[in-house]
């Protein structure tokens, strides 16, 4: 059934047959509908075609309805109920857009024509893309609002695209309206330019994104790495020193057990000795009593003073006291180590610059987010953005860490700190930086300097310094700055200064974005004391 239902509609309207006529070439429309056709088409004398074939028909052809195709069609519909010329309008929406050019029946709309102003059904939507004439005409979806897909001003099809505004214009608005004198592209062209750009950018978001995660995977990987880089190096280094304590351990046993050996042979042959001795004594008692020779007494006695003197020798016990001492000796050549006195000091937030930031756990510094132009660039007189240390130095020998990464710019040292220290440093305050009494290493851009007062010395770094230490030697006025990561000396100059001394960081001021990342102190948890755990062995 649904095949005969098929054949019985008409290809144009799409609807059941109404005065339906054949053409020569075989193919049904409806009257009405074919006539549409070849009104839109042409003249009323042709030339004539069939819209199913394209094939061209006599200019005399004569239509004539088919009355046994319309009886056929007739008991079709109203065997099935769905179709009578009344039923098949009343059920249609009354927001239906109908074909402008069918008059007699009308049929559903599917495309607009913006240059015809008007609302085409298929088979004149066909029409429009076979007739060279119509193929330049611009057709849409088909829509009721015909004016807002064209200028409000001039009523006109917006072909054009102003490439200053980045709005579709009329023709009239290139030439006499608002967008006079504007480039203007057609939309066709605009449009293949803004898809190629488009497919640029999201080419290169493509590539970024490619980029970003392949980062990501190297993050990633490098992250992987270091923690079981991490891991190996703790395995390694607790393996080396458990190895160094099972020969400090086993030296100790060793000494121990000669001790013990030694006491306990001692103490046999005294008792063997002493044992002798009171046979002796023995002996001479009874010679005494039977009033023997007091020469041989006089022998035996001098033997017994001569014996006092070597029978307690300790020889072997200083010995051992002398391998424990030279054992103690080489390692004190080693021990303390520069991070046995390792501290972490926390920043003063009041002697802060107002351009920096300190974190809440007072370990970082940064510099505060905020405008800055472009002619701004970090440089050595910047010495005003830095924060000090709330704990100064005045004896021993402290050594702290800071990490200073990737950052481009920066300034470390120690200083003796502000006149009114606790007091928030104003913009023109140049007591925090670089003067007399303050020692610092700047970096810029890959190069390192020394700085002290006016002096300035280039350094020569090999690998660029992720974490920079200081020791300061207060008792001997020695300064060293190290590479803390391989504990390689850059540096080291001689501090002659009664003040108290403050650990001194400048982040610098940042450039575009450049210089963001914070200096941070470095810090362990429950750090060695060497003064609490060496128990008196530290020379």
């Amino acid at each position: 059934m649904g095949t005969v239902k098929k054949t019985l509609k008409c290809p144009v309207c799409q609807d059941f047959f109404t005065d339906p006529v054949t053409l020569p070439c075989g193919h049904h429309f409806c009257l009405t509908c074919i006539q549409a056709v070849w009104e839109t088409d042409g003249s009323e004398d042709g030339p004539f075609f069939c819209p199913e074939c394209q094939i061209f028909l006599p200019a005399d052809l004569k239509l004539e309805v088919n009355t046994s195709l319309q009886i056929k069609v007739k008991d079709v519909a109203e065997t099935t109920e769905l179709w009578t010329p009344t039923t098949s309008r009343a059920t249609e929406s009354a927001s239906t857009i109908h074909c402008d050019h069918c008059i007699d029946t009308p049929s559903v709309a599917i495309r607009t024509c913006l240059t015809c102003d008007a609302s085409l059904c298929r088979a004149h939507a066909l029409l429009h893309q076979q007739r060279s004439a119509l193929r330049e005409h611009t057709v849409v979806e088909v829509t009721g609002d015909l004016l807002s897909l064209k200028c409000k001003e001039h009523r006109e099809e917006l072909k054009l695209f102003c490439m200053e505004e980045r709005v579709p214009v009329c023709c009239l608005c290139v030439l006499v309206g608002m967008h006079k004198n504007h480039n203007a592209l057609q939309l066709r062209e605009a449009c293949a330019d803004f898809r190629s750009m488009l497919e640029t950018t999201m080419n290169q978001m493509l590539k970024r994104r490619n980029e970003a995660e392949h980062a990501i995977r190297d993050l990633e990987s490098l992250y992987t790495q270091t923690v079981t880089s991490a891991a190996n190096f703790r395995e390694r280094i607790s393996d080396k020193y458990s190895r160094i304590r099972v020969v400090l351990d086993g030296d100790e046993r060793l000494m121990m057990q000669i001790i013990d050996a030694e006491e306990t042979h001692m103490t046999e042959w005294l008792e063997a000795q002493r044992g002798n001795m009171e046979a002796q004594i023995k002996e001479i008692d009874s010679l005494r009593a039977s009033r023997k020779s007091l020469l041989k007494e006089e022998i035996e006695l001098r033997f017994l003073q001569e014996v006092d003197k070597d029978l307690c020798d300790l020889e072997k016990l200083r010995t051992a006291e002398r391998l424990v001492d030279d054992l103690s000796g080489a390692l004190s050549q080693h021990f303390p180590r520069t991070w046995s006195y390792l501290s972490s000091p926390a920043l003063d937030s009041k002697s802060a610059h107002p351009n920096l930031q300190i974190s809440p756990d007072r370990k970082q510094v940064y510099w505060r987010k905020q405008p800055v132009g472009e002619a701004l660039r970090p440089q050595l007189n910047d010495f005003q953005y830095s924060v000090l240390a709330e704990d100064s130095f005045t004896a021993g020998s402290p050594y702290w860490e800071v990490i200073v990464q990737e950052k481009p710019y920066w300034l470390v040292g120690l200083t003796t700190g502000p006149v009114g220290k606790g007091e928030p440093p104003s913009e023109s305050c140049s007591s925090l930086g670089v003067n007399n009494t303050s020692w610092c290493i700047y970096h810029g851009d890959g190069q390192y300097l020394a700085c002290h007062g006016t002096e300035e010395k280039q350094l020569s770094v090999g690998k660029k310094v992720r974490k920079l230490g200081i020791m300061a030697n207060l008792q001997k006025g020695e300064l060293a700055f190290y590479d803390a990561d391989a504990m390689t000396l850059l540096h080291s100059c001689c501090v002659q200064c009664t003040l108290p001394l403050y650990p001194m960081l400048n982040p610098c001021i940042d450039v575009n974005g450049r210089n963001t990342q914070p200096l941070t102190m470095f810090w362990i948890k429950d750090p060695w004391d060497w003064h609490v755990n060496a128990e008196g062995v530290k020379k």
